[in-house]
């Protein structure tokens, strides 16, 4: 999960004209995708690993054409979004999930290309579901390398008392009977060195179990598309682990996938004088970007200048449903319309209608071609479909 600490950047939204969609509303730049989408089929193909789009953070599938014409699958978390992989992405569907239950593993199976275990005992109990199928399934199973290299402990899977991953010291040649490869996920947010330090972490244990398995999958957290990542490098890497090990090299980026491609469009609905002005508007952090509360981080405003320090909070009963605090020319009138910048990934797939606070429209923007379509909004029937 990431913490989300990137800026953004401004670009075409500067262009963009916040009234032409429903407030609130995530607007996604297709052209901004498609950008980093060629950037990741360039490592791919410069490096021969596969490249696969994490759901998890970016499953806006009316935009699955678009992704499936770069990259060959997607990875997904459990059953609903491998279900929603194979309806409407196509291609390779890559399913690991830290426990499956029972009543779903078959249709899991049914769905997945490759099925990724936390432990081998997960893999016991399961592998002769796989077998029965008769389905090519690819079997994986996770490792934690036990190198915490991450910014905060909540977000870094191989910290300490990590239940992600079984302890790669404790794989054995018998914990890789019947399993194809090996998955670990370990970056957030972060650039190809805490890759290479992991790596040399790893290496001698993974060159000695090499020899029994196809494939090796460094999970996501990579941000390829960040224009500071040194892509050259993980070409490099990519193809130097193949030649040293005779694995396969898979990535599941999510956040490259749509990094610096959406805003959250919100408006202003009244004003409150308490410490300073405090707007109230109907963008939710805990409702709309939980990572702004969870992580914590403070995203970037579209436009931010001035010399009036304005508290942003949402319309829900939560006191810590606050933003943060931005500068403004002025004291923002009731129905000025804002956007927060770099929202496509992970805020769109964790919303929620605590309060009953109306969920954000979606709406695909093509800066090239000024191009706009709204392709979702919400109701109260949606709302009511949560609850009983």
């Amino acid at each position: 999960m990431p913490m989300q600490t990137h800026a953004g950047e401004p670009g075409a939204w500067r262009r963009f004209d916040l009234t032409r969609v429903p407030s609130p509303c995530f607007v996604v730049d297709e052209a901004r995708l498609e950008a980093n989408l060629r950037v990741l089929a360039s490592i791919q193909a410069r490096s021969g690993a596969t490249v696969l789009c994490a759901l998890k953070a970016f499953s806006m599938w009316a935009l699955a054409p678009l992704v499936s014409r770069y990259l060959p699958g997607v990875c997904a978390s459990g059953l609903w979004e491998a279900r929603l992989g194979r309806e409407h992405y196509g291609g390779i569907v890559s399913t690991f999930s830290a426990g499956y239950k029972l009543d779903e593993i078959e249709e899991i199976v049914r769905l997945s290309d490759h099925v990724v275990f936390n432990t081998p005992a997960a893999r016991d109990r399961f592998l002769p579901v796989i077998r029965e199928s008769g389905r090519p399934v690819h079997v994986g199973l996770r490792f934690n390398p036990g190198l915490p290299l991450g910014e905060d402990a909540k977000y870094d899977p191989a910290a300490p008392g990590s239940r992600l991953g079984t302890p790669l010291e404790q794989i054995t040649a018998e914990s890789l009977e019947g399993v194809d490869g090996l998955h670990m996920h370990v970056l957030c947010e972060q650039n190809l060195d805490p890759l290479l330090a992991t790596w040399d972490h790893i290496a001698p244990r993974i060159r000695a179990l090499a020899p029994r398995l196809k494939w090796i999958n460094f999970g996501g957290g990579h941000h390829i598309t960040r224009a500071d990542y040194d892509r050259e490098g993980l070409v490099d890497f990519l193809a130097r682990v193949r030649r040293e090990t005779g694995l396969h090299c898979y990535l599941e980026p999510g956040e490259a996938v749509a990094l610096d491609a959406g805003i959250l469009v919100g408006e202003v609905l009244d004003l409150v004088d308490n410490d300073g002005p405090n707007a109230i508007i109907d963008v939710s952090a805990t409702c709309h970007m939980p990572d702004v509360i969870e992580a914590p981080y403070r995203p970037a405003l579209l436009g931010e200048a001035g010399n009036i320090q304005v508290r942003l909070g949402g319309p829900s009963c939560l006191a810590g449903d606050v933003i943060g605090r931005y500068a403004f020319p002025a004291r923002p009138p009731i129905g000025q319309r804002m956007a927060f910048l770099d929202q496509a990934h992970y805020s769109m797939v964790k919303t929620t209608t605590f309060n009953g606070v109306r969920l954000p429209a979606l709406a695909v923007w093509n800066s090239e071609t000024n191009a706009l379509r709204v392709v979702r909004e919400f109701a109260y029937e949606d709302f009511r479909a949560r609850l009983s």
